[in-house]
């Protein structure tokens, strides 16, 4: 059955959200009106070669979001002693760097000096979710680009193992709530996650159980398969989903079966208004699309950077 495409506008957005002055739909109209077109063509070629890449630059964009706002602040290489973002922790699995430095050196051919490394990435972010079936929205653009990066900054992000509490707490320190901390999960229909992100569910959880009591039990015994007590097999993981490359709603459906591959993506059925849009996404992938549309907007509209970087892994 084929995914339904769900186009939003940024004004079906929540009103109760409202975007930073500086964004707008037609930022670069004048000043380099393909942009989106150049972006979605390097998505595209990317994507070509490497099926990888939508997940890698959907996470990319939760995580630069996250940590001071949406302004390439995770883009940017290490500069003297201090660590960036991208040697924090919860970043060392980020990849695909060179599809934004490809896109980049391809807008600045266009409109040299114009489109921030941000914009690029919120963009880059939407044509990974359409590219993978889901659904396409207008990016409000405008934001500015970042000059600092730190990696102890990186403790900011919600954590795998977060209860819901953590996870309500981490997002409302954002602006969003807890429909968007639903929604936003949904990101995890792309991609694959390492043992050390899921461990803790699997030996030694509590002192009353060795496994989660929220894990499927044959599905624990799937992933201590792959994931040893004591793994020695580089990059030895499981998939988000049982559809890792397909942007749809099978990440909720196996979350009602006890599936979720995170405490933080099981720990969404402990209150009943979680639990209720758990079922209603797993239901339906029209509502989901719809969800995830309002939410994305609303979170790559923090902003926070001041500069258009010429190069987006250096400050001007």
């Amino acid at each position: 059955m084929a995914i339904s495409v769900v186009v939003f506008s940024l004004f079906m957005m929540c009103s109760a959200f409202t975007l930073g002055d500086s964004l707008s739909l037609n930022y670069y109209d004048e000043n380099c009106p393909d942009v989106d077109k150049i972006i979605e063509n390097t998505i595209k070629e990317a994507f070509s070669e490497d099926k990888t890449v939508p997940a890698a630059l959907l996470r990319m964009h939760f995580h630069d979001c996250f940590v001071r706002g949406c302004d390439a602040s995770v883009l940017l290489d290490t500069a003297g002693s201090s660590k960036v973002e991208k040697s924090g922790p919860p970043n060392l699995s980020l990849h695909a760097f060179f599809v934004i430095d490809n896109a980049k050196k391809a807008v600045e051919a266009a409109c040299p000096g114009v489109v921030s490394c941000a914009d690029i990435l919120a963009l880059a972010a939407r044509d990974s979710v359409v590219i993978s079936g889901g659904p396409t929205w207008d990016v409000p653009k405008g934001r500015k680009d970042g000059t600092t990066s730190l990696a102890s900054e990186t403790r900011q992000l919600p954590a795998p193992t977060f209860n819901l509490s953590q996870l309500q707490q981490n997002f409302a320190q954002r602006g969003l709530n807890l429909g968007d901390l639903v929604a936003l999960s949904g990101g995890h229909s792309l991609g694959f996650s390492h043992c050390s992100s899921f461990q803790n569910r699997l030996r030694n959880f509590n002192a009353n159980s060795d496994i989660d009591p929220a894990i499927n039990p044959s599905f624990a015994a799937r992933l201590k398969s792959v994931c040893p007590a004591h793994n020695e097999v580089k990059n030895a993981g499981a998939t988000m989903d049982t559809s890792p490359t397909t942007f749809d709603n099978t990440y909720y459906k196996l979350i009602l079966q006890g599936q979720g591959l995170f405490s933080s993506d099981q720990t969404l059925l402990t209150s009943p208004s979680t639990e209720k849009l758990v079922r209603q996404f797993a239901a339906s992938q029209e509502a989901f699309n719809e969800a995830f549309v309002k939410s994305m907007i609303k979170m790559s509209s923090i902003t926070g950077g001041h500069q258009v970087r010429k190069n987006c892994r250096r400050v001007n």
